[in-house]
């Protein structure tokens, strides 16, 4: 992929997201989100898609894409 800011190379890669006791990719979930009392908010109703990243080698520039291609696999 080229960047759409500068024409540098996209390189492949993804948004590491940390919780309590270890590391999950970010995921994107439908509509916006409900504020929960306990949780800071609601678990999000629909299916979660798993989002991919690109970044620029040049400039930096970050594109985010929530494709099947994304969702983590076995090693």
């Amino acid at each position: 992929m080229t960047c759409p800011k500068c024409g540098g190379e996209m390189v492949q890669g993804w948004v590491v997201d940390t919780t309590y006791g270890g590391r999950v990719a970010t995921q994107w979930a439908p509509g916006s989100p409900k504020e929960s009392f306990w949780r800071g908010t609601k678990e999000p109703e629909g299916p979660l898609r798993t989002i991919g990243a690109f970044r620029c080698s040049k400039c930096g520039f970050l594109e985010f894409y929530a494709r099947d291609e994304f969702e983590p696999r076995a090693t």
